[in-house]
């Protein structure tokens, strides 16, 4: 039986999860310095072109999701269709990886989006994480093009309805 996961926005009272999660040694390797992501996430909050998640199979929480508004930080994806919006997430519960989690709650994440009408999402992992990629593919996502972002390198993904 398919999980269902719950997508629930994020609060500040949710933010000491986010630090330990961010902590961990798999979220760490492709996250970078846990206190830099730490002060952005957490400023985020308040950000209105950021809709921040908190991820839960049933009532665990275990993962992080960011969806945003392209704006002047990511002009390195070129041009996109008005409405087009990025994503970004993590498993932070080191037990709940490498359990297929990551393409399922991506899949169902991006399927509402864009029954809702959004043209299209992009995500950019980086072009060594062959699990991020995987799991994005398994979600329907296409790789379009390497990119430059400010965190270097990039490959565009792109998933239309």
């Amino acid at each position: 039986m398919a999980i269902t996961y719950i997508f629930r926005p994020m609060t500040a009272a949710d933010l000491p999860l986010i630090r330990r999660w961010l902590g961990e040694a798999h979220v760490r390797e492709w996250w970078g310095d846990p206190d830099e992501q730490f002060s952005l996430v957490s400023s985020d909050l308040d950000e209105p072109a950021m809709n921040q998640f908190i991820v839960l199979a049933g009532n665990r929480p275990f993962g992080y999701l960011q969806c945003y508004r392209l704006t002047a930080w990511n002009t390195g994806f070129g041009p996109q269709p008005e409405g087009t919006r990025g994503i970004d997430q993590f498993i932070g519960e080191s037990d709940m990886i490498a359990c297929g989690h990551g393409a399922a709650l991506i899949r169902q994440f991006v399927n509402a989006q864009l029954r809702n009408g959004l043209p299209r999402i992009v995500t950019d992992p980086d072009p060594l994480n062959a699990r991020a990629i995987r799991a994005y593919e398994k979600a329907g996502f296409v790789r379009d093009r390497m990119v430059e972002t400010p965190d270097g390198p990039a490959l565009l993904m792109v998933r239309e309805s």
